[in-house]
């Protein structure tokens, strides 16, 4: 199902004649990251990437550069409750998109919205928190466990992030799987997990699309030599986005992974931290096209300048 717009009520003869738009959305939650890594910016250029329209709720903000977080603020809840019940009374999103929400009791208010759109699916990502404070890590967690995850279609993380929040007991010398993981998730109320960064042993990593039973699909790829900020909110944004379009769980997973592994080849570092994905590397000009723009006309040319203002004040 897409949503037609646009989505106000416009005078019969302005669409008189004119084809119906329509375009999948996707009601994303997360924070605002000032250096453009991760957050709502992450899901918003992603999500435009692939194809699909985001509906973006803001639940906080972190002050960060693109090497580390130094502090958070989040909205209460009830600022992130009327955002998204004000968009979602006017545009029927596709798929619901759950990142950082910012405190429990925002994870709680997204659950409550959640549940009035159960026949929605929810992608869920779980980022790593490590960088928060302890009290506030469990509080987050336990709420997701408790409220969200028995309303997500899908759960999507890395793999040490997941072993440690699902799997804090796990007693064998040897790493639980995709499949154990997913299992974990399972008894949450998940019936998918997809769990991402499994290191192999020939400088491959890969991406495992789980439940308890089998492996729905894998992706892997080599590993590039760099450290990425980000890189998660790509991978779900993408997904979401490729569900909401139409497309299966095995073919949307498989084609957001391969979207996340051209930003990745195209990263990029604009700062003195981390690099950050591409998410529009297929806008790069190609090095034929700059060729040509040597006969194209002169940028430089009067008819490019700006008229002198001569307002008197």
């Amino acid at each position: 199902m897409t949503t037609p717009l646009p989505p106000s009520e416009l005078p019969e003869e302005t669409l008189e004649g004119e084809e119906e738009a329509s375009i999948a959305c996707v009601l994303v939650f997360n924070a605002s990251d000032p250096s453009g890594s991760s957050g709502i910016s992450a899901d918003v250029l992603a999500i435009a990437s692939v194809g699909a329209h985001a509906l973006p709720v803001l639940t906080g903000a972190y002050a960060r550069d693109s090497a580390q977080i130094f502090d958070f603020f989040p909205l209460d809840e009830e600022a992130v409750g009327d955002q998204a019940r004000a968009v979602l009374e006017d545009i029927p999103p596709q798929v619901i998109k759950v990142g950082f929400a910012g405190s429990a009791e925002n994870i709680s208010i997204i659950a409550e919205l959640t549940a009035d759109y159960d026949g929605v699916p929810v992608v869920a990502y779980m980022p790593n928190l490590s960088w928060w404070e302890d009290d506030q890590i469990d509080q987050y967690l336990d709420a997701f466990r408790e409220l969200l995850l028995p309303q997500t279609s899908i759960l999507v993380g890395h793999h040490s992030t997941l072993r440690r929040w699902l799997l804090p007991d796990w007693a064998s010398d040897k790493n639980p799987g995709p499949r154990d993981i997913a299992k974990a998730a399972s008894e949450l109320g998940v019936p998918y997990t997809l769990v991402t960064g499994i290191t192999l042993n020939d400088q491959h990593i890969d991406n495992v699309l789980a439940t308890p039973e089998t492996v729905v699909g894998h992706e892997k790829f080599e590993r590039i030599e760099a450290v990425f900020s980000g890189a998660g909110e790509t991978l779900s944004a993408a997904l979401a986005a490729l569900i909401a379009t139409g497309l299966d769980l095995s073919a949307a997973t498989s084609e957001a992974l391969h979207y996340l592994d051209r930003c990745l080849d195209e990263g990029f570092r604009p700062g003195m931290g981390k690099v950050i994905p591409d998410r529009l590397f297929w806008a790069l000009p190609d090095t034929e096209d700059d060729e040509s723009e040597e006969d194209g006309p002169d940028m430089n040319a009067d008819f490019f300048e700006m008229p002198i203002n001569d307002t008197k004040h």
